[in-house]
């Protein structure tokens, strides 16, 4: 088994974070172009503590190294099955996913927390175990969650700036129909005047 471990820091509030969580994969994220689509499968609210558990079916095109490729069959695209809860009394996101693709020759647990550091301030903090399952010699084994590792680091770095590429658009979509808002009451109080 390999872990992998990353802790980042959006300059974004908690608030302005767990929102645009939702819009993460979307066009405004060129950096993401990897996830084809992403299917909500239920949503719920739970009356007694407010947390809101989504859970959702996230599909996506990845290109794997030949070797380990052609020991997965080939195919590039994959499922991912993932379960967030998002806690507004202790601003926490929590976010917990699983491969479902190849699930019989390794097992990808991931989990990623989003807690606010201050007002403006939110960290991100993702952790992944990595277990190849495949049988036969270690070196195999190792190969492949290796692979593994390399490829979350890669989709963590490109992760943070195509999502503080939906934040700051996030913001300034915000703004501007905070702004636009503002604007047609001033125009109403006149006209009533």
């Amino acid at each position: 088994m390999k872990v992998f471990s990353n802790d980042e820091v959006f300059d974004y509030s908690w608030e302005e974070v767990s929102t645009a969580n939702w819009r993460k994969y979307c066009p405004w994220n060129d950096k993401s172009t990897h996830v084809i689509a992403v299917d909500t499968l239920s949503r719920s609210v739970d009356p007694e503590s407010g947390i809101l558990r989504t859970e959702r079916l996230i599909t996506c095109k990845q290109s794997a190294p030949k070797w380990l490729a052609s020991l997965m069959g080939g195919n590039e695209t994959s499922h991912v099955f993932e379960t967030s809860y998002v806690d507004p009394v202790s601003k926490k996101v929590t976010m917990i996913s699983s491969n479902l693709t190849f699930a019989n020759i390794i097992s990808v647990q991931e989990s990623v927390v989003y807690q606010p550091l201050s007002a403006t301030k939110t960290q991100f903090v993702q952790n992944a175990k990595i277990t190849a399952l495949c049988g036969g010699w270690q070196k195999v084994k190792n190969a492949v969650e290796d692979a593994t590792v390399t490829r979350f680091g890669e989709n963590a770095r490109k992760g943070k700036e195509g999502f503080e590429a939906v934040l700051e658009m996030s913001r300034r979509v915000f703004r501007e129909e905070k702004e636009k808002a503002r604007m047609e009451v001033e125009v109403q109080e006149k006209m009533a005047a």
